[in-house]
């Protein structure tokens, strides 16, 4: 106003000074009413758009501070998260755009997590934009220009608060991307196992019944080796099948019970019991019952039923393994049972041989003296005849021994045998080859009680017998009537370590002092060749020939003797072969020459206390002939078919002396039936005597 009034002032005052005055005032009227308004409103549009451009400016270059500010920030945070999680957040901005705080705790954040401070921190943030709005709205126009310019700009500046929540937000959102990673692999991969599951199960089963059908049971043997339904492999493959299933079923009956499934469970236990039926006591497939296919099917379809609901990896595994341990306990306790039983029967006389020996007996000594002897007794001291030793106290035994020597003998007349008995057996080993003559063969008997050099003064091993600590050991170690500690020491009370008939193998020089060789022979041998040609045999020197019974680490010395005695460590190979007692041709003038009997003299002598080897005759004889032993072949003397089920039966029947070591002996109840034949054909069976005391093949 105070422009306007000093404007027309002037004018007044210059109109009255003259007309050029006035032309001057009116160009000036006209500039500012009109070309003034216009210059300022063409400026102030100018000034508008370079302000608009300068702010865009300012915008894009706020932008670049914060792309670099973000890559900053992503570089630290790509230090904690893996390339798939980063490539994740990228992907999610991408299709979601930018992060939200309020929308990652409502759809990602996890139930138990807990943002403590978030919306006290956006309640803040929200009263502050009010009050700056406020502000800005009581302020001038020039200045609301400015602010405007500056708001707009800095929407795009972070602060280090905010650059931090943001950072922070990513990696929250980063850790629940991992999270639904992991779970997502976790359902992947249970679901393959879960596709692959039946698969392997089915596989594995089919497997194992093909395992089953391949497996050699040669050596451990079979369900029943006597059978010959047996010499087919797979002949059994039902009943295999039938307890495979059983076993399964037992498997699933217990995890049924654990799982509650009661249906099941009595399902399972009916079909067990109906397959325990038809099994019975069949060890092959022709003893099973009709029923047996039909059994197996049902069976077969309540396992396919339990599978799904009872299979569990974990608990099956459990299940079988505490099964094979209880079964590994039973067969332990069953091994210890039949050691026990077995050495308790193999040193029992059977009731058909005692009475035997009683009948003999009692009717030899009904017999006139006259009528005692043998013929042919010239024979005995002949050194150009073959000559056998046999010392036993079992007639019918001896009776093989005998009767098979002959039989397969080119010409009996030549042999001689020499038998030696203890006085309760001497009338009856008389009596029954006084009834039975072995043809042209000549034969004597002995008694050993009355060899009067044989005493205790003269020989340890009966010294040591007669002892109180022997008869200790024998008779009173450790709890005898305890499986577990009395079958270990039972063998060593079988009464031929009592009896002085075993040891009498060390004193043939003094038995027969005028022969120059005589082959031993055991009671459980049998003869099945001419055996002449061991005379013919040259021992090298050696005092002993006999079959070498080691392989590669079995009966080599350190199975016999105690190595850790010096006296044992200092004389002896513990590599060096053993060799077998039962057929040995001895050299009886190198026998002398070497004096024998007084090497044994001497090491049994240092083995009174039992520290060198336990009871028995082998130990001693290995010492004794050490490096006086010349090896026979192989075929001369087979052994085993005494213990041994998987004998090579070619390799028996072309041996010239099968033998019978071992508990199971041939005239014994638990002799395996298979080589029993072998034994019994040179066995009389219709004599009348045998008929009497109830002794069949």
């Amino acid at each position: 106003m105070a422009s306007k009034r000093g404007l027309s002032g002037s004018g007044i005052h210059r109109n009255r000074g003259g007309g050029c005055g006035s032309r001057l005032r009116i160009a000036f009227f006209i500039f500012f009413s009109v070309l003034a308004p216009l210059i300022f409103f063409v400026g102030r549009g100018l000034y508008t758009s370079t302000s608009i451009d300068q702010s865009n400016t300012r915008v894009i270059s706020n932008k670049g501070d914060l792309d670099w500010r973000e890559q900053l920030a992503l570089h630290h945070v790509k230090s904690l998260l893996s390339k798939e999680v980063i490539d994740v957040i990228t992907a999610s901005r991408a299709d979601l755009g930018p992060l939200s705080l309020d929308s990652f705790r409502k759809n990602n954040l996890s139930a138990s997590w807990k943002v403590i401070g978030v919306e006290t921190m956006v309640k803040n943030t929200t009263t502050s934009e009010l009050q700056k709005t406020e502000t800005v709205a009581k302020q001038g126009a020039p200045r609301d220009k400015v602010d405007d310019v500056s708001d707009n700009s800095s929407q795009f500046l972070y602060t280090p608060a905010k650059l931090a929540r943001r950072v922070c937000v990513i990696f929250l959102c980063s850790i629940a991307v991992s999270q639904r990673l992991k779970e997502k692999m976790r359902e992947k991969r249970a679901s393959d196992l879960v596709r692959q599951d039946n698969e392997a199960i089915l596989k594995l089963e089919n497997s194992a019944i093909e395992r089953t059908k391949s497996v050699d049971t040669a050596v451990l043997g079979k369900y029943s080796i006597w059978r010959k339904e047996n010499e087919n492999e797979n002949s059994d493959a039902t009943v295999r099948l039938m307890r495979d299933q059983m076993i399964m079923a037992r498997v699933y009956i217990s995890i049924a019970k654990m799982k509650d499934k009661l249906d099941l469970h009595r399902e399972l236990q009916i079909r067990l019991k109906e397959s325990q039926r038809a099994l019975g006591e069949a060890t092959a497939d022709s003893d099973l019952h009709h029923s047996a296919p039909e059994k197996i099917k049902a069976m077969g379809q309540v396992l396919s039923k339990a599978r799904e609901p009872l299979y569990d990896c974990k608990l099956i595994t459990g299940k079988l393994r505490a099964m094979l341990q209880t079964a590994d306990e039973q067969v332990r306790s069953l091994k210890k049972q039949s050691t026990f039983l077995s050495q308790l029967a193999a040193k029992t006389v059977p009731n058909g041989i005692h009475c035997l020996s009683m009948r003999l007996t009692i009717e030899y000594y009904l017999l006139p003296p006259e009528k005692r002897n043998f013929p042919r007794s010239e024979n005995l001291e002949n050194p150009d005849l073959y000559h056998y030793a046999l010392f036993s106290d079992n007639v019918l035994a001896a009776s093989v021994v005998v009767n098979s020597t002959i039989m397969n003998a080119k010409d009996p007349s030549k042999h001689v045998f020499h038998l030696v008995t203890d006085k309760l057996n001497f009338g009856a080993m008389n009596m029954w080859f006084l009834l039975n003559p072995p043809g042209k063969a000549t034969i004597h008997v002995e008694n050993v009680d009355e060899f009067k050099w044989l005493n205790s003064s003269y020989c340890p091993v009966l010294r040591q017998l007669e002892s109180a600590a022997m008869k200790e050991y024998y008779f009173k170690a450790n709890h005898p009537t305890s499986l577990s500690s009395g079958s270990s020491n039972l063998k060593y009370r079988n009464p031929k370590y009592l009896s002085m008939l075993n040891h009498l193998r060390f004193y043939l020089p003094q038995v027969y002092p005028k022969l120059d060789k005589i082959l031993f022979l055991d009671d459980d041998i049998v003869v099945q060749k001419d055996l002449t040609g061991l005379w013919s045999v040259n021992l090298n020197g050696k005092v002993n020939g006999a079959v070498e019974t080691c392989g590669e680490s079995f009966h080599r010395f350190d199975k016999y003797l105690n190595f850790t005695n010096p006296h044992i460590a200092r004389n002896f190979d513990p590599n060096a072969c053993g060799w077998a007692y039962g057929m040995n041709i001895f050299d009886l003038k190198e026998w002398k020459k070497r004096d024998i009997t007084g090497i044994y003299h001497k090491w049994q002598n240092m083995n009174e206390d039992r520290v060198l080897w336990k009871l028995g005759t082998l130990p001693p004889g290995l010492i004794t002939f050490y490096g006086l032993t010349h090896p026979l072949e192989k075929s001369w003397h087979v052994l085993g078919l005494g213990y041994n089920p998987s004998g090579d039966r070619s390799e028996i029947e072309n041996a010239a002396v099968i033998h019978y070591n071992g508990n199971m002996k041939p005239w014994l109840e638990i002799a395996m039936t298979k080589y029993r034949s072998y034994w019994t054909k040179y066995i009389k069976y219709d004599h009348p005597y045998l008929r009497s005391c109830n002794l069949n093949e």
